[in-house]
């Protein structure tokens, strides 16, 4: 159920603003992703960037900065609490977005998103703990399926508000409108929402302790096994959000449907989002994480095919994309949890860790396969063909003799309506 006694004299927002405040939060970094793509060629021609190809350095310099500093944000709020580090967090992403605004040159865009990446960060490390902290049980998962539903259908929205913004402005007004966001997001929760880590939770910053979890986390075979196999999968994915842009306007000559094209790609990736928890509740854990990393697999395999032999078209990129990623979104979700199945001992370093080995390894990757585009789809489709193979070999070696297994599954079953007392 839902704590709403306050710490500090200030009656907390009810579930359903928390769950907007919070699922806004995770948005900013959608926003700051997605709604830059239409954006691109325009980014290019004003900071005079020569290879079309590096334009793609403007989402790539993000992930990097978003990874690098995952491992910072969790002890800093359980040390100093949540809502000040949130606030940090949140206020230096709109610095950074407004020095992307101002850039004069490219390098300084891209330190701008790098710093405006790990700042970012935070809403991502500290919106999972407000929520441990703010609801209990089935009211925990309640409101956290319906953030991350929520966040999921951002990347179908927000590149078509960039294409609206650029109706208006130039690609600055973008930037210009993070800010904004930015402001928005500090002012509502410092205003509504008290400080939600209990003051006997909070820590000392024990940096050796902390080491020994990073170690702990590397060496444990199937949390190393299912980290890697989340690096190869997910950079599938981070060399679409780099590529899309260039595919859409160069290969098949439709720009003006960015927008259209990103948000029917999306949505299936929000619906297995959604139908995620059933599946694994029915079907097992391993059975349906393995089973989507294969089809994973297949699709993408297939779509390499009809690439290579010269048939592809608009509608059939955006078809066999579609279906690469809802079954993407199977993989990842239960990827992660594999992942993370013997670390509850040190869960919130372990996930920090996972997140920014894969994040970082991922943006390695993806920025090879978008550095290899050349005017057709085929290098994106063949790189996401390899990570995905990649990927399920990685599975494979990793748990040979759990191949599709219910063996460990976990149990999720569906969510309760929100009681009465949460909404």
């Amino acid at each position: 159920m839902f704590d709403s006694s306050p710490q500090d004299g200030v009656k907390r927002p009810g579930a359903r603003e928390m769950t907007a405040m919070l699922a806004a939060l995770m948005a900013l970094n959608s926003f700051a992703i997605d709604a830059m793509i239409p954006a691109l060629p325009q980014i290019g021609h004003s900071l005079n960037v020569v290879r079309e190809n590096d334009r793609q350095l403007v989402v790539i310099a993000y992930f990097i900065g978003f990874a690098a500093t995952q491992l910072l944000w969790g002890p800093l709020a359980d040390r100093f609490g949540r809502k000040p580090v949130m606030a940090a967090g949140v206020g230096l992403y709109g610095v950074f977005a407004l020095l992307c605004a101002v850039a004069p040159t490219f390098p300084v865009m891209i330190a701008g998103r790098v710093l405006m990446g790990a700042a970012a960060a935070a809403t991502r490390v500290l919106v999972v703990a407000m929520v441990r902290d703010l609801f209990e049980a089935e009211a925990m998962a309640r409101v956290m399926s319906l953030v991350f539903m929520t966040f999921m259908l951002v990347p179908v929205l927000a590149p078509n508000i960039g294409q609206l913004i650029l109706l208006f402005g130039s690609w600055r007004l973008i930037f210009l409108v993070l800010v904004v966001y930015a402001v928005v997001m500090v002012v509502w929760p410092w205003v509504r929402l008290p400080e939600t880590l209990h003051p006997e939770f909070r820590r000392p910053l024990d940096w050796r302790a902390m080491a020994g979890a990073v170690v702990e986390t590397v060496r444990e075979p199937q949390s190393r096994g299912y980290t890697l196999a989340m690096t190869i999968s997910f950079a599938g994915l981070i060399a679409y959000i780099s590529s899309i842009q260039q595919i859409v306007f160069d290969v098949f000559h439709e720009g003006r449907l960015i927008g259209l094209v990103f948000a029917c790609v999306a949505a299936p990736m929000a619906v297995a989002s959604y139908l995620n928890a059933r599946f694994v509740g029915r079907f097992g854990l391993r059975r349906v994480g393995h089973s989507a990393a294969l089809t994973f697999a297949a699709i993408t395999a297939a779509h390499a095919a009809v690439a290579l032999s010269g048939h592809e078209t608009l509608p059939l990129f955006i078809l066999f994309q579609g279906l690469t990623m809802a079954s993407f979104s199977f993989t990842s979700s239960n990827l992660g949890t594999l992942a993370m199945e013997h670390m509850a001992p040190i869960a919130g370093t372990a996930s920090s860790v996972q997140g920014m080995v894969g994040t970082i390894g991922a943006a390695a990757i993806g920025f090879v396969i978008g550095q290899q585009f050349d005017g057709t789809a085929i290098p994106f489709v063949v790189g996401t063909a390899a990570c995905a193979a990649g990927g399920f070999l990685t599975i494979v070696l990793t748990e040979p003799k759990r191949l599709f297994a219910r063996i460990g599954s976990v149990r999720v079953d569906p969510l309760p309506p929100i009681p009465e007392e949460v909404a």
